[in-house]
C-alpha cells in the first residue's frame, strides 16, 4: 500500500491532506472543550449545533461547487480553499461566545465543502489504475485514521501544558502547509463536461448518484454510519466529563480509540478488497457498528459503564466506520465518466452529510433531554433500518457489464458502433445515453 507514496504527483497531495486533518484534529477537540468551557452540561447541545451548521455548508455549498470544479483551475482553487479555512481558524481562538463559534464554524466548513470534494475527485485522474487508487483509498482513510489516533494525542500533549486555545495554531499550521503542498504539484484539469444550464450542473450528480443502485445502497449505509458515528463525534465529551467525572485529557483518549478501529480496517481493506466484493465488505462493517453500539447499550442498562467499556466500543464502532467509507471511493469511481466525475463525488459528499445533518442535531437534543441510554438505542434503530434499507436499494446480484439496449439511437449513432442492432453490452454508468438502469425503476 505505501508504494503509491511513490507517485510524484499523488505524495505530496496525500501529505497535504495529513497534515491538513491533523490541524482539523486539534480544533475538533478544541471545540469541544471550548463548547464545555462555554455553555457546560449543555456542551452536546451545542456541538450538536454546531455540526449542524457544518453539515448545512456541506449540504448547500458542496453541489455548486462540484457543478463548476471542472470549469475552474483546480490547483489554484485548492489553495485558496484552503488559505480561507487558514484564516478563520486564526479567529476562533479569540471566540467569548456561542453564536461567534456558529458563524466562524459556517464559513470554516463552506471553504471545505468546496475544498473536498474537489480534492477527492482529483485523485482518481491521477490514478486511473484502479489497483492505484484502491491503495490510495486505504492510504487516504489511514490519513484519517492516524489523525483521529494522533492528534488526540498531541492534544493531550499540548494541554498539558497550555490551555486548548493553543491547539487552534495547529489547525492554522496545518491549513497552510497543506497549501503549500498543493500547490507544488501540476494538478490535471479534467476535460469540461457538455455546457449545461446552472440547474442542470448543479443537479446533474445528484440524478446521476440516486439512478445508480449501488449508489443508493451507499446513501443507506451513509445513514447507520452518521446515526452511530454522532453519537462518538457529538456526545464523546459529554460520556467522558460528565458521565465519567473524567479529565479534559481522556476526552482525547476517547477520540483515538475509535480512530484506532478505523485505523485497523484501513490497514486490513486493500487485501480483503482484492478476495471481496465491496458490498461485502461494507456490510460486514455495518453490523460491526450496529452490534459495538448494541453491547455498549447493554453495558449502560447493567451499571457496568466505564471508561475501558467506552474504548472498547468506540474501537470496534471505528473498525466498522472505516470498513463502509473507505470502499465508497471506488464505487464513485465506478459509476462516473471521468468529467461527470466532480459533481458525482459532490453529490456523494452532500447527500452524505445531509444524513449528518439529520443525526449530529439528534444526537446532541436527546443527549441533553432524555440521556445516553435512549439516545443510543434510538439511533442504533436508525442504523439497523438504514442497513436493511441498503440491502434491498443495492442488490447482491448487480453486475458493473449489462447488457441493454438503445431503441432510441439510430444504429448507425456511434454509441452503437461494433454492436449488433440496438442491444450491446458494456460497463454500465448512468450518464446522458444511460438515463436508467436496466431492469430498476
Amino acid at each position: 500500500m505505501l508504494q503509491i507514496l511513490k507517485h510524484r504527483q499523488f505524495a505530496p497531495l496525500f501529505l497535504a491532506q495529513l497534515v491538513a486533518l491533523f490541524g482539523t484534529g486539534l480544533a475538533t477537540v478544541a471545540l469541544g472543550l471550548l463548547a464545555f468551557d462555554l455553555a457546560g452540561e449543555k456542551a452536546g447541545l451545542v456541538l450538536g449545533l454546531v455540526f449542524t451548521i457544518k453539515m448545512v455548508a456541506y449540504v448547500g455549498i458542496a453541489p455548486i461547487a462540484g457543478a463548476f470544479a471542472d470549469r475552474l483551475p483546480r490547483r489554484k482553487m485548492l489553495v485558496m480553499l484552503d488559505l480561507v479555512r487558514a484564516g478563520v481558524a486564526m479567529m476562533l481562538p479569540f471566540v467569548a461566545e456561542v453564536w461567534q463559534i456558529f458563524g466562524l464554524i459556517f464559513l470554516l466548513q463552506a471553504a471545505s465543502a468546496a475544498f473536498t470534494p474537489t480534492f477527492q475527485a482529483s485523485i482518481p485522474d491521477i490514478l486511473p489504475d484502479e489497483q492505484d487508487y484502491t491503495k490510495a483509498l486505504s492510504l487516504s482513510r489511514l490519513a484519517y485514521d492516524l489523525e483521529s489516533l494522533l492528534s488526540p494525542m498531541l492534544a493531550g500533549a499540548v494541554l498539558l501544558f497550555f490551555a486548548y486555545q493553543a491547539l487552534f495554531v495547529g489547525t492554522i499550521i496545518g491549513f497552510v502547509a497543506s497549501a503549500l503542498l498543493i500547490f507544488s504539484v501540476a494538478l490535471p484539469n479534467p476535460k469540461p463536461s457538455e455546457p449545461r444550464g446552472i440547474y442542470e450542473r448543479t443537479t446533474r450528480g445528484i440524478w446521476i448518484y440516486l439512478a445508480t443502485p449501488r449508489l443508493r445502497g451507499l446513501l443507506a449505509l451513509c445513514m447507520a454510519v452518521s446515526a452511530i458515528g454522532s453519537m462518538v463525534l457529538v456526545n464523546s465529551v459529554v460520556l467522558v466529563r460528565e458521565t465519567l467525572g473524567l479529565a479534559d485529557v481522556h476526552v482525547a483518549y476517547s477520540y483515538a480509540a475509535f480512530g484506532a478501529g478505523s485505523m485497523i480496517a484501513a490497514l486490513s481493506l486493500p487485501r480483503l478488497l482484492d478476495r471481496l466484493l465491496d458490498r461485502q465488505v461494507m456490510l460486514s462493517g455495518v453490523a460491526i457498528l450496529i452490534l459495538a453500539h448494541g453491547a455498549l447499550i447493554t453495558v449502560m442498562m447493567l451499571g457496568q459503564f466505564s471508561f475501558v467499556s467506552l474504548l472498547i466500543g468506540w474501537l470496534f464502532i471505528g473498525v466498522g466506520y472505516s470498513a463502509i467509507l473507505t470502499p465508497s471511493g471506488r464505487l464513485l469511481q465506478r459509476s462516473s465518466h471521468p468529467e461527470d466525475r466532480p459533481a458525482v463525488y459532490a453529490a456523494q459528499f452532500a447527500l452524505s452529510h445531509a444524513c449528518w445533518l439529520i443525526c449530529y442535531p439528534l444526537a446532541g437534543w436527546m443527549q441533553t433531554s432524555m440521556g445516553s441510554e435512549v439516545t443510543m438505542s434510538v439511533l442504533t434503530v436508525i442504523a439497523l433500518s438504514a442497513a436493511l434499507v441498503a440491502t434491498q436499494l443495492w442488490p447482491a446480484d448487480a453486475e458493473r457489464v449489462i447488457e441493454h439496449s438503445h431503441d432510441d439511437l439510430p444504429p448507425d449513432h456511434p454509441h452503437l458502433k461494433d454492436s449488433h442492432g440496438h442491444v450491446h453490452s458494456h460497463v454500465f454508468v448512468v450518464d446522458d445515453y444511460h438515463v436508467q438502469w436496466p431492469g430498476r425503476p
